[in-house]
């Protein structure tokens, strides 16, 4: 490799055993192996291959460079966003030169290793009136879906009220439909949320707890996923308080 301004190159590839759509950070060893001092241009990131090399996730998150001299090396923690779902991936270190170019794409070679990104773990809660419950096939959707990489599981509300109390309006998005919906644009109902995530709580919906969806936290939602509410018990329920 020809000695440019900009240059790096890298140690060993570090041990992983990434859980899906989870955030982390991994120790890697680097050196500048350019003619010029690193400064606040430069920032490690990765990319996220299939086994052919071929981009998935080209562009991850940036852990800025330390100011290293030319010939000199460090150890980083470098910040690491793991993709959905799990499989078998080829993970990529790569520098950055911000608004210029990847170093790789000026000579240097990158730091590679194929990966088997493993199903995302944890105990999911969830916040249940007592007269709302969940649909035969719901736990194992939600499941599913958070063994996918998604901390935030939320579904559709099947309402069984009967003649005197007719569905909300407000229940319309929520209506049972197929499939995956991402970008789901209204409050999540009743989300199944995994262990160290935090929503912002809403005013809730037809009596629903209701929650934002997080900005900085993989989630989904699933229209097959299917919440039942008995506004009956509900009624029944309110007119027993004192």
């Amino acid at each position: 490799m020809s000695r440019g301004p900009f240059a790096v190159r890298f140690g060993a590839m570090p041990d992983l055993s990434p859980q899906a759509g989870t955030r982390t950070s991994v120790r890697v060893e680097l050196e500048n192996a350019g003619t010029l001092r690193w400064d606040e241009r430069l920032a490690v990131a990765t990319h996220w291959l299939d086994l052919r090399g071929n981009p998935i996730v080209w562009d991850g998150p940036r852990t800025p460079a330390p100011p290293l001299a030319p010939r000199e090396r460090t150890t980083v923690d470098v910040a690491l966003r793991v993709p959905i779902p799990p499989g078998r991936y080829r993970l990529a270190f790569d520098v950055v030169a911000e608004l210029r170019a990847w170093l790789s794409e000026l000579g240097s070679e990158m730091l590679t290793a194929d990966v088997e990104v493993r199903p995302r773990e944890g105990e999911p809660r969830v916040e249940l009136p007592a007269w709302v419950g969940p649909a035969a096939g719901w736990p194992e959707r939600v499941r599913t879906a958070h063994a996918d990489g998604y901390g935030v599981v939320s579904g559709a509300i099947e309402w069984r009220g009967g003649l005197f109390h007719r569905r909300p309006r407000a229940l319309a998005p929520y209506e049972p439909g197929p499939g995956r919906i991402p970008g789901f644009a209204e409050p999540l109902l009743c989300p199944s949320v995994l262990p160290g995530v935090e929503l912002e709580r809403l005013p809730d919906v037809a009596g629903l707890p209701a929650f934002a969806a997080p900005q900085d936290e993989p989630w989904i939602y699933d229209g097959r996923a299917v919440l039942v509410a008995d506004p009956r018990r509900h009624a029944l329920e309110a007119a027993k308080s004192p």
